[in-house]
């Protein structure tokens, strides 16, 4: 089996990537569209911050090519402030809400505080919220505490056909996460390359090389995408310091189609 893979970028809206990424004169409204002419998916953050207004969501909808997908981050009030109890209130409004983007609609990524540690409560919790998950939908749940990562998460999370994230970043140690990708709880994979710290504030052009991590993770998504159907993928600008051109260098060594920014549109096109 040969999986479907997505890589993206986490995040479209950054003035930093005009001129690097986007052709100069980019307005803020046209990003989407430029973002999804070079990617087929991105992961939205602002959806843990708050259920985004539907007039919102119908715009990106309109905004993007039938094949992309929105992986977009459940509310925090689900994860971070109920902390799995008692939330199906909240992630209903959220899903009925999402639900406007149709087969636009991604992967859903559940993002577990790094303070919420496996207690007995907090695997009950766990264990009671992953069976009340509705389907029909693609879930994914990212640990950032590493007592998770065990075996008896990914058997739980195996149960329930959701997806582990795999990160790249300061929580799990990477060789755990590159070898969980032979191991995946679901039929489609999902990763995010994160970077261990938030000491990179320039976002134009990449300011950490990492070669050496870009091989390895092009051999667990090689290795992932050999057991599901789908792989999703998303860079921070926080782990080399300019995601777009991350996720082409992921792109260019997997073989997959690579955009070249020079070319993703003319200013006439965009701006007539």
């Amino acid at each position: 089996m040969i999986a479907s893979i997505r890589l993206g970028t986490q995040g479209w809206n950054y003035p930093a990537w005009v001129g690097p990424f986007y052709p100069p004169g980019t307005r803020r409204q046209d990003m989407l569209s430029l973002a999804a002419r070079a990617f087929p998916t991105v992961e939205v953050d602002s959806t843990f911050y708050a259920i985004p207004a539907e007039p919102i969501v119908r715009a990106w909808r309109e905004g993007v090519p039938a094949d992309f997908r929105f992986a977009l981050k459940v509310p925090q009030q689900v994860t971070h402030e109920q902390r799995l109890v008692d939330s199906g209130e909240v992630l209903g409004k959220f899903l009925a809400r999402v639900d406007l983007l149709e087969d636009r609609l991604g992967p859903l990524l559940i993002q577990l505080p790094p303070d919420l540690v496996p207690t007995r409560a907090a695997r009950d919790a766990l264990r009671t919220f992953l069976a009340s998950l509705p389907t029909g939908y693609r879930w994914a749940m990212e640990f950032r505490d590493e007592g998770w990562i065990a075996q008896e998460t990914v058997d739980l999370l195996g149960e329930h056909r959701v997806a582990l994230a795999l990160s790249e970043g300061r929580w799990v140690r990477r060789p755990w996460m590159l070898k969980l990708a032979e191991r995946p709880t679901a039929d489609f994979g999902y990763i995010r390359w994160m970077g261990p710290d938030r000491r990179i504030t320039d976002f134009s052009a990449i300011q950490i090389e990492r070669d050496d991590e870009l091989d390895l993770w092009t051999d667990a998504v090689r290795a992932l995408g050999a057991r599901v159907r789908e792989v999703y993928g998303y860079a921070n600008n926080h782990w080399q310091g300019h995601s777009p051109e991350s996720i082409r260098r992921l792109q260019g060594r997997l073989g997959l189609p690579v955009t070249d920014p020079a070319r993703l549109v003319s200013q006439a096109e965009l701006f007539s």
